[in-house]
């Protein structure tokens, strides 16, 4: 697809009309289109919006754009972070102009989303055996001699499905696959030893519609990860990369794919991609990490290599949920109305960290003040003595796994320190 019809894709989502759609937004909203209300740059406290309402930190997301742009760079990494963590494409096209190499993806909904906002680079970091998709794929690729397509295989029979489908498709062009090497027993997909992965190689090698393009996996599924382990693992992806290229395998190619990459462990990355020898052409090393977009306040926050190698920088939460109380039934216990339909829960429970008085006055840390439980529309506060809650007030809540945050809102407001709105998020899932 054309740069130009992505940019009119992303033109197009200013003019959407605000509605029912999309939740937290000010009532008195509707029938503006996205663009007009940015323009008023309301304030997300006084500006109308109800709760619950999830909010981006603008200087934070911009912070952790720039951020791994400048790791990337300065470890001779490709990136092309993961876009299932958001589904927004406006984030997707940021994320390119901060020198991200493409864009990692999952399922095909998730790739024809890209596609149709112009993305040209795309990584599939799992094996694509649907007879639908792989049309609809070879499609794509024969209309744009641009788009790069690479995605996983990691079975002999996913490579027949493969080519089954493609030859029925009449594809013109071959799809580059990478073998994926598994991160161990008991973990998550891909061949699970080296004999394995060789015979997947030669499962391609045996077809007109793939292309061997390089070897790839997720350390994150190594099993009882440390570093040990994982660097450990990562070695013997490079190894296989290595014995590959010295069987020939990549003959023909104008670069070697050689791919990585979670949000926990890109230090371990890092460190033995930079390891990697010579050899007969050019390693495109490709780090996938993505939930560092809008990181997180607790799992994340918790995992993050930046926490082990402190001189390269830090990640900043970028989300905010702000959720009202709406019932204090007793001294040691409130409800605010936002839960599982609007809050990350499968990691960490959410995080009170500051309220917003209804009455006025300033903000201040939500001292004595616990998220104890989710329900489908409440959250469950668990209030000390010292708590000062009433209801009314606004709370502001930390999330954990931005993963499983964005894709509970359509529509994001980005938000200035002082709480002015200048931008909104759209998302597909």
């Amino acid at each position: 697809m054309a740069l130009d019809s992505g940019s009119e894709a992303l033109a197009e989502l200013a003019e959407e009309r605000v509605d029912h759609r999309f939740k937290g937004l000010p009532p008195d909203a509707a029938g503006l289109t996205v663009a007009e209300l940015a323009g008023q740059r309301r304030n997300l406290f006084t500006g109308g919006f109800a709760t619950p309402v999830l909010a981006l930190s603008a200087e934070r997301l911009e912070h952790n754009l720039a951020l791994m742009e400048t790791y990337a760079a300065r470890h001779g990494l490709a990136f092309a972070p993961h876009g299932k963590t958001s589904m927004a494409p406006q984030l997707f096209q940021r994320q390119i102009e901060h020198g991200a190499w493409g864009i990692t993806l999952a399922v095909p909904h998730q790739v024809w989303v890209a596609r149709a906002f112009g993305i040209g680079r795309i990584f599939l970091a799992n094996e694509l055996v649907d007879a639908g998709a792989l049309r609809r794929l070879a499609a794509e690729l024969d209309a744009d001699p641009d788009f790069r397509f690479v995605c996983y295989v990691d079975s002999v029979r996913g490579v027949e499905l493969m080519d089954a489908a493609l030859t029925e498709a009449g594809a013109g062009r071959p799809v580059d696959v990478v073998v994926e090497l598994g991160a161990g027993a008991g973990a998550r997909t891909g061949a699970r030893t080296e004999e394995d992965c060789a015979a997947v190689a030669d499962a391609v090698a045996g077809t007109r519609t793939l292309r061997l393009a390089g070897v790839a996996g997720y350390e994150g599924e190594v099993p009882d990860a440390d570093p040990e382990r994982v660097r450990a693992w990562l070695r013997r992806l490079v190894a296989l990369a290595v014995g590959f290229d010295g069987a020939g395998r990549f003959e023909g190619l104008e670069e070697i794919v050689l791919s990585a990459g979670g949000s926990a462990w890109f230090d371990a990355v890092a460190d033995v991609f930079a390891e990697v020898p010579d050899l007969s052409l050019p390693v495109l090393k490709l780090l996938r990490s993505g939930a560092y977009v809008s990181h997180d306040d607790g799992h994340y926050q918790a995992v993050t290599p930046f926490n082990r190698v402190p001189a390269e920088g830090a990640l900043e939460p970028a989300f905010r949920l702000w959720t009202q109380v709406v019932s204090r039934p007793t001294a040691e216990q409130a409800f605010a109305n936002a839960g599982k339909r609007d809050a990350a829960y499968d990691l960490d429970l959410p995080f009170a960290q500051v309220v917003r008085p209804s009455g006025g006055g300033p903000e201040r840390p939500a001292t004595g003040v616990a998220v104890s439980g989710l329900s489908d529309q409440h959250a469950w506060l668990r209030t000390a003595p010292e708590a000062e809650l009433e209801v009314g007030d606004w709370v502001g809540l930390g999330l954990s796994h931005p993963c499983t945050s964005f894709d509970k809102w359509q529509l994001i407001p980005v938000a200035e320190a002082d709480g002015t709105v200048v931008d909104y998020i759209r998302t597909y899932f």
